[in-house]
């Protein structure tokens, strides 16, 4: 039997409410931007951002751009300085993404940004995501909606065929004007070429370095989400594969093993991998002396749950 294919319903005010009501129920729907269409889901609910690795198949979990309708709206989320400040007013709304910090007041999952204390935010310019901020009255967390690793989506058919029997709606608003992400930028590092040039963005200044490229080294300040092997790390000596406590530990089970705290009881991925982070700080918090987890299938989002574990259980050097 071959997978069902999302509905693709054209934009306007029924096909925006359906999907704004989708979305707080806790589910994605997929919303063209002006850069390419994005697999949107509520950014303060870690289920729901789970929902969006899972149905994009081989997740990275990396950190993912968050969605807000206007710079009032991201100051809210975000710590701004002058900097980038100027930069939003200059090219918000519009295919530039912000690295911030994060408000831990504004109440986003740690899921959305992978345990880091930054966040990336966009002010979209494109009709029908910003009228679905609107109906849904959130913050949209929004990676392409695509299925990892293959090319990205810039007309609603590219979606309902990469994402065929994962997702429930796709909002069709014809080809996205753009048609490559976003670009992105913390403080004076472009993150990510996009739409916008260094010539656009820092008018006059000589050539600025990207952050693309090797792995920086350990003593080299990360210029990006995810580049060092060590990473994700909690305080304490975590150890993976464990299914019975040692004396000391702090054991996060899953399924069937039991423990202090568990990522899901039932062993479904998607649980464990809205769970994860938080998690990890509660077993760092505790008087435990190290943290054990009991092992996850190598499955799905299992092999973004097990390579976050990895690199946290990296020796640092």
């Amino acid at each position: 039997m071959s997978p069902t294919n999302p509905r693709i319903l054209p934009y306007g005010e029924a096909a925006i409410a359906e999907a704004a009501a989708v979305i707080r129920a806790g589910g994605c729907v997929a919303v063209p931007t002006e850069t390419v269409y994005g697999l949107a889901a509520d950014a303060t609910d870690s289920q729901a951002v789970a929902g969006i690795y899972a149905a994009k198949g081989r997740p990275s979990f990396n950190p993912l751009i968050v969605h807000v309708p206007d710079l009032e709206a991201a100051e809210l989320v975000a710590v701004f300085d002058e900097d980038a400040r100027a930069l939003a007013r200059r090219f918000w709304p519009g295919p530039l993404t912000l690295v911030l910090p994060v408000r831990p007041e504004a109440g986003i999952s740690s899921l959305v940004t992978a345990g880091l204390d930054t966040i990336a935010l966009r002010v979209p310019d494109h009709r029908a995501m910003q009228a679905l901020l609107d109906a849904s009255g959130l913050p949209l967390a929004a990676p392409s909606a695509n299925a990892s690793g293959s090319i990205s989506p810039t007309r609603a058919e590219h979606v309902a065929k990469s994402l065929a029997g994962r997702i429930p709606l796709v909002i069709d608003d014809g080809a996205t004007p753009a048609g490559i992400e976003s670009t992105i930028v913390q403080g004076r590092i472009i993150l990510r070429p996009g739409p916008l040039s260094q010539a656009d963005l820092f008018p006059g200044t000589a050539p600025i370095r990207s952050a693309a490229g090797p792995r920086p080294s350990p003593t080299e300040a990360m210029t990006s989400p995810g580049q060092l092997e060590s990473h994700y790390a909690p305080a304490k000596p975590l150890r993976l594969g464990a299914t019975e406590r040692r004396e000391g530990e702090w054991l996060i089970g899953f399924g069937a093993v039991a423990g202090d705290d568990t990522l899901s009881p039932a062993g479904d991925l998607t649980e464990a991998a809205a769970n994860l982070f938080d998690a990890l700080h509660r077993a760092d918090a505790s008087p435990a002396g190290a943290i054990a987890i009991a092992p996850i299938p190598q499955a799905g989002i299992g092999l973004a749950i097990n390579d976050r574990l990895r690199r946290a259980a990296h020796p640092r050097t």
